[in-house]
Formats: structure tokens, C-alpha cells, sequence
């Protein structure tokens, strides 16, 4: 069997049993039915539906057809499967949409009853009904009926078709979704939803499954609507009218935050939550639908460029770019006294000033977020990405993932308030209850994502974004009490501009202790010299930060900063400090070494490389190989030579200030360097040799050039152990070709030509970011 039998509450086997009782009186109840001869139930069926009183409850050819119906429902919940699919066989099937969308409610429950049971008996026999577009189109009007019973028999049928991918796709195929939405819209709702949460657990996880005191039928429209949206497609989605989507999402939202507010202090169902109409509905179903209606939404008010640029770096942004990125720290004072978070953190200022208390401020902000699911750095498609972490979305705040609770002690060693627990652990209402009580011991709070939970902080991350040509810009934000220091010295994989939005810090800055930048996700760990913090290191750069202040940090740089007193501005009274880190992430695609690898593609490609390199019959992909060596070659480059590692601001947004000769001139001395030093500096041998050590390690070269894919899905894709057979068996012709293609490459690609698709790959990575953020600013309940 596919699944159990739910309780139906609807009227229609009850009727049905008392119909066919009522016609044993009747003279036309003498028909008798052979269960075993589904000939002989399609023909007196048929024949009943002949009968111009088909529409009258009390005509005799109802009664026959109620019999008839029950007859075959007795044979889908009793046969084996054999006899079953001989008794439901094409022509009875063939008769149900007439009987589904009959005048006469108890025979359209009736039917509706058998559409469910044939659904989930078998996968066979659920892929023949979701086949018949006759019968999906009734089961949708069905669901619309003005007769309670008869919408609600059509729910449950719903939901037995759905068991399977099939049943859900058909339905989708058919625009149902469009009409069942509408439908859900029409039905007078509570403007604000009450619910209860019940927890359970299953193969070692935790859900919960949600509670209303909504009626019956609107819950399971509700959960049809649910499962639908979360088996769409991206293009289905876009498909829905936006008016339906908008007024949907508007419902699902204020659903979502009575949810959210169960969701960290459910323990277990309370007794005067009994009342409540348990569905099958679980937390983590609405809030993926929540998220998928808001992909393509826009949540933050556009924030003016200018503003943006003006407001962190004031009027030195083109000094900074040219002096101090990626090269060394920089403060940039607040001299106009025209703090921060009266212009671009204004939302976020005037939310921290409304609270009495820092303890309260926290609070509230942790009760209303939702953890940030992790997203793989190369992740284009957002429906993957959502089918994979479906049962962690709209979960509560993770420890470690979505904030840490630290302070750094005399030993300047790290100590978490929570710790000793499961991995991952998810904070609760007592967890939350003790920030007064972790922050009055001097703990930091570090809090991830803030773009992905406040719209304004949001606006100024996409602007930031857009400044430095990236495909986002991540912020934290630090709540440090008086006197304290939050997290011990270390090293970050991204550049970090501080915000100083309250209070004073004071930051200390060491040189970079490693000739190269750190790259995106590598080891930043260092065993930095004077662990106990005393002693000067050649170098180190203080700086004090008071509010309004910005700080740029280049990655790499080892840094430490804690709160102090500030004479001048607290006359002697320690105070907190919140500051907001913008994390500007160089990913590699986006680095120099990453612009060449896609001009290495562009070139192979609209040079037709297939024709320019020597060959014969017997080598029919040396092209392909070729491609992929240079690619090595790049890598190998790329390891040793810094400007690689460096960001490459191609697709940064026009800066009105900067001129011609900086910005441009510059990209293109950058890239001719680069293809002067893989020119002179890239020989086949080097890529021979790395290729046989990474065979014999078992290592792949091309872990890291995944993204490269993201190009053209046509590209092909060539295992290492291949690769190296092809080459170790014809050397000398593959030698031949590698340094001719090398030549060619270098002096015949143009700067200018690879711009173009370099924004494209940038542009399909900010998609996928910004379709990120606005789901998750959805799930945000402020």
C-alpha cells in the first residue's frame, strides 16, 4: 500500500451507506452486482448516468450508481492489487470525472472518495488517474464546489494524488495552482491566525507540525496550495499571476510570525491547545513557501548609491581604491559628526535606541530571526539549494552557524558562553532569556547574516555589493559590553569595513604575516607571535573607533579590538559598543585569476580552437584536453603569483569620479601583466609534472574551477585519470599543441571582449544571492 487511509469528516461514505440501504426498498434495487466483473459495474453505471434525473438526489438512478460506487470503493480497499487494477479499469475510469463533478453532492463525494483510494493504493494506479486530464480538471472544480462535503472530498483527493511527483506535476501542468490559490483567497480567514506547534521527532530530527483554529477546508487548501508551491519550478512560479503571489505571501507572512513565536518555546502540546486542528502542515512547508513566493520580491527600499558610498567612505572612496585596497588599513573619521546611523543604519539605529535595555534590544532581535541555511559558494540554482535544505528552513538561530556568544579572557584564548552542547544546537527561549546574564559576564555577541534579516541593513549590502563588482557583501554585527573584548586575534579570508554605529572600540592591526592574501574559504589559522598581547610587534597600527567611524581591515591582516572607556566622549563611563562588519567575500571566479580562466573559455570559444590547433583523426578531443591543461597552467599561476589572488573590479559599478585612465587603464595593465607572466612563465612540462603528482595523491586539479561550468553547461567534463592517459600516451603532439594554444591565447585575446562575459557569470551569481536574501528577509518577522 502507498500510505493509510485518513478519517474523512465529510458526509459522503456515511451517505453513501445509507443510499444504498434506502434502495433495497426501491424496485430498481433488485440489481445485483458481481464484484469480481468490472464489465458489469461499468455498464450499470453507465447506464444509470443515461437517466435525465441524474441531477435529483432522491432519483433511482442515483441510488444505483451510489451502489455501484460503493461496490468498487469495497474493492480498492479490500482487493489485492491484481483484482484491483482489473476492477478499475479504463472504462470505469473513464466514467469518473462525470461522476466527480455531478450536481448530486453525495455521488461526487462518492467519486471523489474512489479518485483518493485508487490514489494511494499504488504508484501504478496514482499515475493512471493523475494521467487523465479529465479527471485532474474536475478534481479542480471539485475543490471550488459551493457544497462543503463535496470541496472538502475533493481536498482529501487532492492530497491522496499528491503522494506521489506525478500527481503534483500534473496539477501543476494544468495551472491548477493559480486557481487553488484564488480559491484559498476567497475563503474569510482570522486576520491574524492562531496556532498551537506539536513537536515530532523522526530518524533523529525535530519538526513541528502546526495547529489551527482555522475550519477544516481552509487548512487543506492550505496545505494543497503548500505542496504545490513548494514543487515548482522557477519558471512555474513566475507564472503565477503576481497579484495572486502578493496577496498569498501577505497571508503566509502574518501566518509565519504567529508560527515563529511557538517555534523556539514549544515544549509539548498544552491541554488548552487541544482545541486546535492538528494539520499535516510542518513549520519548515510554510516557510519554504514563504521564501519561494519571495525570491523575486523586492524587500529594501532602493538605497541611493551615492548615499551609500558617501555615508562609509565619505569623499575618499577613489584615494581609497587606489592606496589603501586590498594593501593596508585605513580609518576613516567621522568628521562631520553626522553619525551613521542617522543616514544609511537608520532603521537599525532608531530599533536599538527603542529599547530600554541592551538585554531587551537582544531579545527582541533574537526572538525574530531565523537561521541562515548555508549556501555553497558555486550555487546557481536556488530550486536545487531549497530541495536540499528544505527541512532546515525557518529553523530558530543556530550556535556557531548564526551567532556566537564569546569573550576573549587575560589568556587571550576564546570562551563561549554555550558550549558542551550537540553540534548543531539551536537556541531557545531560556538560551535567549540569558543574554542579561552573558552580557553582564562580559560576552560579546556575534551575530551573522544581517543582511539576510533586516531590509535596510540589506539595501546597503546590495550597494556595497555593487561598489566593489562582487556578488555580495556579507554583515555582522558585534554588541560588546564595557571593558571587554569580544573574539581573540585572527586573520579573516575576506576584506572587513567596521561601521562604528555605538560607543568606542579600540582596534589593534598587525601586518600580514603571509606574502599572499588569503584566498575565500582557506585556512587563515597563524600562530601569532606575543600570545599574551603585551608586547609591541613591529608594525601593529591602534586605532579608536567612535561612533560614526569606519575602519577597513584588508584580508589577511591580523586584528583584535575591545571595548574602552573614551574620557572625551563618556566623561570616565564605560559604555558598549555595537559596531557592523561588512564582509566584502572575494569569490574565486571573481578574483584575477578567475577573469583569466574565463578568458581562457571566451577565447577557446570564439576562436573555435577545435580549428586552429594541429590534428588528426585519432585525437578527435584534443581540443577539449588542451583546454582543460590551460586551465591547469592558469591554476599554477595563480598559486604563486599575487595579483591573482587580488579582486577583480571588472564588473564594479561606474564611478562617477573615477577616471578613465585609473579604472580602465589600470583593469587592462592588471590583465595584460598576468597574460605576459602565463606567456613567459607556463611551460608544458610544469603542467605534466602537477598533473602526475596529483594522479598519484589522487587529488583533483580541478576542485576548485567547479564554477567554471557555470560558463556553458555544454562544457565538457574530463576525469584526471583520463586526462593524464590521454596525454602520457601522445606527449610530444600534445606538447606540440598545449604551447601553440598558450601562444595564440596570450597575444590574441582582448580585455575588452571578455568583459562581457565575465558580467554575465557575475550577474548569474547576484541572482542567485539576491533571490537568497529576499527569502530569507521574508522569514524575517520584524
Amino acid at each position: 500500500m502507498m500510505g493509510k487511509r485518513r478519517r474523512r469528516t465529510s458526509s459522503a461514505t456515511t451517505t453513501s451507506s445509507s443510499a444504498t440501504s434506502s434502495s433495497s426498498s426501491s424496485s430498481s434495487s433488485s440489481t445485483t452486482f458481481d464484484q469480481s466483473n468490472p464489465q458489469h459495474l461499468f455498464a450499470v453505471t453507465l447506464a444509470a448516468l443515461s437517466n435525465h434525473e441524474i441531477g435529483k438526489p432522491t432519483s433511482e438512478a442515483n441510488l444505483l450508481i451510489q451502489k455501484a460506487l460503493d461496490h468498487l470503493l469495497f474493492s480498492l480497499l479490500s482487493k489485492s492489487p491484481n483484482s484491483i487494477m482489473q476492477t478499475l479499469h479504463a472504462p470505469l475510469i473513464s466514467l469518473l470525472p462525470v461522476l466527480i463533478t455531478s450536481k448530486c453532492s453525495e455521488l461526487a463525494c462518492s467519486g471523489l472518495e474512489i479518485v483518493g483510494a485508487a490514489s494511494l493504493f499504488s504508484i501504478e494506479m496514482n499515475e493512471q488517474i493523475a494521467f487523465d486530464d479529465a479527471i485532474v480538471k474536475g478534481l479542480i472544480t471539485a475543490v471550488a464546489s459551493s457544497k462543503r462535503n463535496v470541496s472538502m472530498a475533493a481536498c482529501n483527493a487532492l492530497l491522496d494524488l499528491f503522494t506521489t511527483s506525478v500527481g503534483r506535476c500534473k496539477l501543476l501542468e494544468h495551472s491548477a495552482i493559480d486557481n487553488l490559490i484564488f480559491c484559498f483567497l476567497q475563503i474569510p480567514k482570522s486576520s491574524t491566525p492562531s496556532v498551537s506547534l506539536v513537536m515530532e521527532q523522526l530518524d533523529g530530527k525535530t519538526f513541528f507540525t502546526i495547529g489551527f483554529m482555522e475550519d477544516e477546508y481552509i487548512i487543506s487548501l492550505l496545505h494543497i496550495v503548500i505542496i504545490l508551491i513548494n514543487d515548482c519550478t522557477l519558471d512555474q512560479l513566475r507564472k503565477i499571476p503576481r497579484g495572486l503571489t502578493n496577496n498569498l505571501s501577505t497571508y503566509l507572512a502574518k501566518l509565519w510570525a504567529q508560527v515563529h513565536k511557538h517555534i523556539i518555546i514549544i515544549d509539548t502540546v498544552q491541554e488548552s491547545e487541544k482545541r486546535f486542528y492538528l494539520s499535516n502542515i510542518r513549520t519548515n512547508n510554510l516557510a519554504e513557501s514563504l521564501f519561494r513566493l519571495s525570491m523575486e520580491r523586492t524587500f529594501t527600499q532602493p538605497s541611493n548609491f551615492q548615499e551609500v558610498k558617501t555615508s562609509i567612505f565619505h569623499d575618499n572612496f577613489e584615494s581609497f581604491i587606489v592606496n589603501h585596497w586590498e594593501k593596508s588599513p585605513l580609518l576613516i573619521k567621522n568628521v562631520s559628526n553626522a553619525s551613521l546611523r542617522d543616514n544609511v543604519f537608520s532603521t537599525f539605529s532608531q530599533f536599538l535606541k527603542s529599547k530600554d535595555t541592551v538585554s531587551s534590544f537582544l531579545e527582541c532581535l533574537l526572538q525574530n530571526l531565523s537561521s541562515a541555511i548555508p549556501i555553497g559558494s558555486d550555487e546557481l540554482d536556488i530550486i536545487s539549494f531549497l530541495n536540499e535544505a528544505r527541512e532546515n528552513i525557518g529553523c530558530p538561530l543556530i550556535y556557531q552557524q548564526d551567532i556566537r556568544v564569546v569573550k576573549t579572557s587575560d589568556s587571550k584564548r576564546e570562551k563561549h558562553f554555550f558550549h558542551g552542547f550537540d553540534v548543531p544546537y539551536i537556541l531557545n527561549a531560556r538560551d535567549i532569556s540569558r543574554c542579561e546574564e552573558a552580557y553582564n559576564d562580559g560576552y560579546t555577541f556575534a551575530l551573522r547574516g544581517m543582511e539576510f534579516r533586516l531590509k535596510d541593513i540589506a539595501a546597503v549590502s546590495e550597494q556595497l555589493t555593487s561598489l566593489f563588482g562582487q556578488p555580495s557583501t556579507g554583515v555582522n554585527m558585534y554588541l560588546t559590553p564595557p571593558n571587554s573584548q569580544g573574539l581573540a586575534r585572527h586573520r579573516d579570508d575576506h576584506c572587513v569595513v567596521v561601521c562604528q554605529i555605538r560607543g568606542v572600540k579600540r582596534w589593534r592591526i598587525f601586518p600580514n604575516p603571509c606574502p599572499q592574501l588569503p584566498r575565500l574559504y582557506e585556512n587563515v589559522d597563524y600562530n601569532f607571535e606575543g600570545e599574551n598581547g603585551n608586547e609591541k610587534i613591529d608594525g601593529c597600527k591602534e586605532f579608536l573607533l567612535r561612533e560614526g567611524d569606519v575602519l577597513y581591515i584588508p584580508r589577511g591582516f591580523p586584528h583584535e579590538a575591545c571595548t574602552v572607556t573614551d574620557d572625551y566622549e563618556t566623561n570616565g563611563n564605560a559604555e558598549c559598543s555595537l559596531h557592523l562588519t561588512l564582509a566584502i567575500e572575494i569569490e574565486p571566479p571573481f578574483e584575477w585569476e578567475g577573469f583569466v580562466h574565463v578568458a581562457l573559455h571566451h577565447w577557446g570559444d570564439t576562436c573555435n580552437l577545435s580549428s586552429r590547433i594541429s590534428r588528426d583523426s585519432s585525437s578527435h578531443n584534443l581540443d577539449d584536453m588542451i583546454m582543460h591543461l590551460m586551465h591547469i597552467a592558469i591554476k599554477l599561476i595563480g598559486n604563486i603569483d599575487p595579483t591573482c589572488r587580488k579582486a577583480c573590479l571588472a564588473g564594479a559599478i561606474s564611478y562617477p569620479l573615477v577616471t578613465e585612465d585609473f579604472l580602465q587603464t589600470h583593469q587592462r595593465s592588471t590583465f595584460n601583466h598576468l597574460l605576459s607572466i602565463i606567456n613567459s612563465s607556463c611551460n608544458f612540462n610544469d603542467v605534466y609534472s602537477n598533473l602526475e603528482v596529483a594522479i598519484r595523491k589522487n587529488e583533483d586539479l580541478f576542485e576548485n574551477l567547479r564554477w567554471v561550468r557555470h560558463l556553458d553547461q555544454k562544457m565538457p567534463s574530463i576525469a584526471m585519470e583520463d586526462l593524464f592517459h590521454f596525454v602520457v600516451h601522445q606527449k610530444d603532439k600534445v606538447e606540440a599543441a598545449f604551447m601553440e594554444a598558450k601562444s595564440k591565447f596570450c597575444n590574441e585575446v582582448e580585455f575588452d571582449d571578455v568583459v562581457h562575459r565575465y558580467s554575465m557569470l557575475l550577474g548569474k551569481y547576484r541572482s542567485m544571492r539576491e533571490r537568497y536574501m529576499n527569502g530569507m528577509l521574508a522569514l524575517s518577522c520584524f
